[in-house]
């Protein structure tokens, strides 16, 4: 089983993982992104004499129409011209923090699809498509009978997803994608004990003779 601080389970695409390593995997993405988010937008506002006014992040933001950097922060007490190369400098530094965050979170989601006996396309279906539907119906009028299915639709792809990702067990026996994680490991088996026939059999000398039987004293 591989250790939560272990490279392959963070960024590794192969395998698969229980439901307590993803939830694991989530909170420690999410505060991954939140604490260096904050740190840079705070050391960037010192630089330039700004106050951080605010910090939001949004992960999907990459897959809305049209595509968005998942995280934006907002400055005040700076001229125009020093807020927007704020906001420049904020993004370029940023985009390292973001690309970690969410290749953390697709690495995992798939090993944990993967557990589930899904292919690690399935993500498509739980994240990407509810985050361009959700775009394209922001656009649409709220009223309409295509709005509002696929609003439903989104809805139904995003519970489907959750439960699916946080809440079902995975399979209980090894798939094609390997063993199940919750399985008790075997311990190995105990080394075969040779028989050494040297050490074991002991062998009388060749001079030696037969052992004396009782003493008979012949008659002269």
């Amino acid at each position: 089983m591989d250790k939560l601080t272990d490279n392959r389970f963070l960024f590794g695409f192969e395998g698969r993982i229980n439901r307590f390593k993803y939830w694991y995997a989530l909170f420690a993405s999410l505060i991954f992104c939140l604490v260096f988010t904050f740190a840079l937008a705070f050391a960037i506002g010192i630089v330039f004499g700004a106050h951080v006014r605010s910090v939001d992040i949004q992960i999907f933001a990459i897959f809305g129409i049209p595509p968005s950097l998942p995280f934006q922060a907002s400055f005040r007490n700076a001229d125009p011209e020093t807020t927007a190369l704020i906001s420049l400098l904020f993004h370029l530094a940023g985009t390292p923090i973001a690309v970690v965050g969410i290749w953390i979170l697709a690495a995992t989601t798939i090993k944990r699809l993967h557990d589930r006996d899904k292919s690690g396309w399935w993500i498509v279906a739980f994240f990407i498509a509810p985050a361009l539907l959700g775009s394209l119906v922001d656009r649409l009028d709220d009223e309409s009978y295509v709005a509002y299915s696929l609003s439903l639709l989104v809805l139904a792809l995003k519970v489907w997803g959750f439960a699916e990702l946080m809440f079902l067990r995975g399979m209980r026996r090894p798939n094609r994608f390997g063993p199940d994680p919750l399985a008790p490991s075997v311990p190995d088996a105990p080394a075969s004990v040779s028989w050494d026939q040297h050490s074991e059999l002991e062998f009388v000398p060749h001079s030696a003779g037969p052992s004396p039987g009782p003493h008979v004293k012949r008659g002269t």
